[in-house]
């Protein structure tokens, strides 16, 4: 994929985390999947399956319609995070740390954690 970053709506992720946690499948076994766990129909499905082709983020194969993710998760989730930092924070990954950091009560471990996150980055 080239730098732009395909920007993919959440119900367009609910078909590629698919993708993500089980590799190539079927179009069918994708629309199965959503059934059962969102109630979504078929066509729904594929339509969604159909979108993210056009946008590059799924590539069909024959036989029996065969769904391969082109883009890794870690780069969507790149982009879902530049995009949020962006939007709600100005661009400033400190509000957005000193906003998650503010909401919870960290242990000890988890707070550990963190400052061994920030030691790895220096």
């Amino acid at each position: 994929m080239d730098k732009k970053t395909v920007k993919l709506f959440d119900s367009e992720l609910k078909v590629m985390d698919i993708l993500w946690k089980e590799g190539d499948v079927q179009a069918k076994h994708v629309a199965d999947v959503l059934t059962k766990e969102l109630g979504w129909n078929k066509n729904t499905t594929y339509t969604l399956i159909r979108r993210c082709i056009k946008k590059g983020a799924i590539e069909r194969s024959e036989p029996n319609f065969i769904c391969h993710a082109l883009i890794p998760k870690e780069e969507v989730q790149e982009a879902e995070t530049n995009e949020l930092i962006n939007k709600i924070y100005d661009g400033s990954v400190d509000k957005l740390f000193a906003a998650l950091l503010s909401r919870k009560k960290l242990s000890a471990k988890q707070i550990e954690k963190l400052r061994q996150i920030v030691a790895d980055l220096e």
